[in-house]
């Protein structure tokens, strides 16, 4: 095979994988998707032991079958590309492995295989696929909300923090070991406990004292559960202001492209070179 033909092969290979302008592209894609929703649909009957009783050989043979069709799909994406190392290293090239070696390494130890299911992250890739960018916005507004409101939040936590051993030392000292509060720590985790109105009930107060700071606790829950909510739902507010302010709207752009140099992507949908390293688009 000549130079010229080993690398038109790869670019045409690479539209494939990586891309999703082509029919083929497309195509790919798609029973990449459904691969991927049976592989974590395999491992979650594989959990029900009756199911697997029965059907045992059928999962594990189907499962081997998947996982060996994603390692072939892992190494034809590290081979179109320039920069292997690139990828390999990039989220998604982490998680491509991570979804691939499991049942691998169920060969040695047993029961591993069940990590399988984050094979789901890859289902992230869904957003590309189905060119569903234009729904991102509201994404990227609910993100910056939660980044603005992270100073806060922290000082909040923090907060909390406190109350809880303040409040857990409090019932240690109370209660005591009689009820189930055998030492501080256990204490600080009764309080997380019923503060955030989880309410396990594997500790109990038994003493009036106890029980009337238990309560004051409970009611405090419900205005503490509040607090973060109340913070990132005025930052979102401020955030959808500023995105609205702007005079014209930024045009949302649905190129699927991706770059086989540098691996960049969101390029625009007239681009014909890549805006991170200049490399030429397809």
């Amino acid at each position: 095979m000549s130079q010229t033909s080993k690398k038109h092969w790869k670019i045409r290979l690479h539209e494939i994988i990586y891309e999703a302008d082509t029919p083929k592209g497309k195509l790919f894609d798609v029973i990449l998707l459904i691969a991927i929703i049976a592989s974590i649909v395999l491992v979650m009957l594989e959990s029900i032991k009756s199911f697997d009783a029965k059907y045992h050989n059928l999962l594990n043979i189907s499962e081997w079958i998947i996982t060996i069709l994603f390692s072939i799909e892992y190494i034809a994406r590290i081979v179109t590309v320039k920069k292997p190392l690139k990828y390999v290293t990039s989220f998604y090239g982490i998680i491509d492995l991570l979804s691939t070696t499991p049942k691998y390494i169920s060969l040695l130890f047993g029961g591993i295989h069940a990590l399988a299911a984050l094979r789901a992250l890859r289902l992230l890739r869904v957003f590309r696929i189905l060119k569903l960018a234009r729904f991102l916005g509201a994404s990227q507004v609910l993100t910056n909300s939660l980044k603005a409101s992270r100073a806060k939040i922290s000082v909040f936590l923090f907060a909390v923090l406190i109350l809880s051993i303040i409040f857990g030392t409090l019932m240690y000292l109370i209660e005591g070991e009689v009820s189930g509060f055998t030492s501080i720590p256990v204490s600080v985790y009764w309080c997380i406990v019923t503060l955030t109105t989880v309410g396990f009930g594997d500790i109990a107060p038994i003493t009036p004292i106890g029980q009337l700071i238990a309560a004051i606790i409970m009611i405090l829950g419900y205005g503490i559960i509040a607090v973060p909510t109340g913070i990132v739902s005025a930052e979102y507010v401020n955030q959808s202001k500023d995105k609205n302010a702007t005079p014209q709207k930024p045009k949302v752009n649905l190129n699927s492209q991706s770059c086989q140099n540098c691996l960049a992507s969101n390029h625009k949908d007239e681009a014909e070179f890549c805006y991170n390293c200049g490399n030429k688009l397809h």
